[in-house]
């Protein structure tokens, strides 16, 4: 949702900050705002809009203060305002705090400060939390360090809901403190000064030692130490984790957008996620896995639970491990998941995937398994992301980090390695060999066979520039094409603001056709041979309506019938996915393009969704 960044250091704290808000603001980008600890007190510096409008800032170039915390937000309470923009302080200016998440008692909290003198001046959830924290602090009898932690420590244990805090206090002006409760927060250790951000790519570039926080862990910081309690504030022993993302993947490296850039990182992305679980004689191995036969002979159902993009990665998860694997497998939206009092006891795996790891429905969605007595495994793309510390078993995509809103590498990263695990269940129960063996091979093509797809782009272009100021766009497929029609429609709805729908092929006479007239735009896709004539039947009917088409295909079919044809290379149905929804990636981005927008920050999203 919102992005947070922290600086205690030696060097000047206010260029740190912005950078890092920089790297950060496609968590959120409605309002920014930095606040120091200077020779005079805590400055603040904010505004409504972009991070870059902090440059223009009266006196933004006067800070010269070494410690300091940084706010971009994405609006949940309270429009974009400068009013409304972190940080926030209590009245007597003691406390700077940026939050990340929701507070959901923040009324009754309100209420209860303002009959105790405490006046507000935004509509926020978040002004709730300085003011508490004074009003633990002037209540403290006790002096130094610990009259702060526990100010902090009470005012947290009042909390419902989520948060990630830094707070800084005028008294203090060589500390800071930071904790969290279900959203994210890392702490970056360097020589001399520590960096703290909700995303690690933020700071990769001052440092590659990382503390993960828990849940309800408080650090006390100074620019050398970083203390860890508990909330009874006990001493919490932590080590560092090292992190081995590159830093410049951070980077645009000479594309025009992230998203671009991250469309053509995708065959090194599958490389990576393949990397040596497997060769062509090699059974497939995870060595986060222990399972064996007994365990999975034992496994009645499976749960894929994720959201948006993810969800689609794990529709085509289900078609593998269903057929391979003879499991029943059921794809849920994690925001439902939760209401709907699904069938879990201990013989049900739930996999859960959340690019980000930090994924809020989803957390929760695998919290309840767990109380449940399932098995979980998580799939996420950041080490030590709070969902892979609470599931029993985590595997990691390897897209590196992904900068663009709208998610191209992750979703097809999260599709190989979905299939990866159906065949490593394969291969235990010892089923479908010849199958298994044969889609082995056609993975290790993957990465070439993209690079061939990448070739599509110029085709693809050409025909965004001819539709770009449509108002409603369809996508078609059959079995698991129906998958890709509905990551290729979100796709576009994300980046373009172009209504889209998907509809299996087959539904299109059941209420659909009647939304097709003459020159709507219809994408057609077909990647199974045993779907092909079926879907050409269905697509007639809307070109005898007067449709305009764009077909995604590697089967033999009539070109002539469909306005443009973009060929990809014959693969196994399994992992077509992963193929056939590049060029449709593309479209979208083209279409945007075309249209003026953000790329890679569309209006009203957010990367990490750390709120439900």
């Amino acid at each position: 949702m919102c992005g947070i960044v922290g600086y205690i250091g030696y060097q000047k704290a206010s260029p740190i900050l912005i950078n890092g808000l920089i790297r950060l603001e496609y968590r959120g980008y409605d309002s920014a705002g930095i606040s120091t600890i200077e020779s005079d007190g805590l400055s603040i510096m904010k505004d409504k809009g972009r991070v870059r409008n902090l440059y223009d800032l009266d006196g933004i170039d006067d800070l010269k203060g070494t410690i300091g915390i940084a706010h971009t937000r994405w609006a949940t309470h309270g429009k974009p305002s400068k009013e409304n923009s972190h940080p926030h302080q209590d009245n007597s200016k003691t406390f700077s705090v940026v939050h990340n998440g929701i507070i959901e008692n923040y009324n009754e909290l309100k209420k209860f400060l303002i009959e105790n003198g405490y006046k507000f001046y935004s509509d926020t959830d978040t002004e709730t939390i300085p003011n508490l924290i004074h009003y633990y602090y002037m209540k403290n009898k006790n002096t130094g360090i610990q009259r702060f932690l526990e100010a902090v420590r009470n005012a947290c244990a009042d909390l419902k809901g989520s948060y990630a805090l830094e707070i800084i206090c005028k008294d203090y002006p060589d500390n800071m403190i930071v904790t969290r409760k279900d959203s994210p927060l890392v702490i970056g250790k360097g020589n001399g000064e520590n960096y703290i951000s909700s995303d690690i790519p933020a700071i990769l570039s001052f440092t590659r030692d990382f503390y993960l926080l828990n849940d309800f862990e408080i650090v006390l910081l100074s620019r050398d130490e970083a203390k860890f309690y508990d909330m009874d504030l006990n001493n919490i022993d932590k080590k560092t984790k090292t992190i081995e993302w590159d830093a410049t993947s951070s980077e645009k490296n000479g594309f025009d957008d992230f998203m671009l850039k991250e469309i053509y990182e995708q065959p090194t992305a599958i490389r990576e996620t393949i990397g040596s679980k497997f060769s062509e004689n090699s059974k497939c191995e995870f060595e986060e896995l222990n399972f064996d036969k007994d365990f999975l002979s034992n496994i009645k159902r499976i749960y894929i639970v994720a959201c948006g993009t993810a969800m689609h990665a794990g529709l085509a998860g289900k078609n593998a491990i269903e057929k391979l694997c003879r499991i029943p497998t059921e794809v849920d939206i994690a925001s439902e998941f939760r209401y709907r009092e699904p069938l879990i006891d201990d013989k049900t795996l739930c996999i859960f995937i959340s690019q980000s790891g930090e994924t809020a429905d989803t957390i929760a969605a695998l919290k309840l398994s767990k109380s449940h007595g399932a098995k979980t495994l998580a799939i996420s793309n950041v080490i030590g992301s709070s969902i892979t510390r609470e599931a029993d078993y985590c595997l990691y995509t390897h897209a590196g980090p992904e900068i663009a809103v709208a998610s191209t590498k992750a979703y097809t990263s999260q599709v190989i390695l979905l299939v990866i695990l159906a065949i490593y269940f394969a291969e235990i129960l010892e089923i479908n060999t010849e199958k298994v063996n044969s889609l082995k091979k056609e993975i290790l093509t993957l990465p070439k066979k993209i690079e061939e797809t990448l070739k599509s782009s110029s085709q693809i272009e050409d025909f965004a520039k001819k539709v770009y100021q449509e108002k409603d766009i369809f996508f078609l497929g059959r079995g698991v094409d129906e998958n890709v029609a509905k990551e290729g429609s979100l796709k576009l709805k994300e980046i373009s603001y172009i209504h889209s729908e998907s509809y299996a092929a087959g539904e299109l006479k059941h209420g659909p056709i009647a939304l097709i007239e003459k020159d709507v735009t219809v994408i057609g896709i077909m990647t199974d041979e045993k779907l092909v004539e079926k879907t050409v039947s269905n697509l007639q009917e809307v070109i005898t309506r007067g449709a305009k088409t764009l077909i995604i295909t590697n089967q033999k079919i009539d070109e002539s019938m469909f306005d443009m044809v973009i060929n990809i290379p014959k693969i196994d149905c399994f992992v077509s996915p992963i193929l056939s929804i590049i060029p449709l990636q593309l479209f979208s981005y083209y279409i945007a393009k075309e249209k003026g927008l953000d790329v890679d920050k569309p209006r009203n999203l957010a990367k990490s969704v750390t709120v439900e």
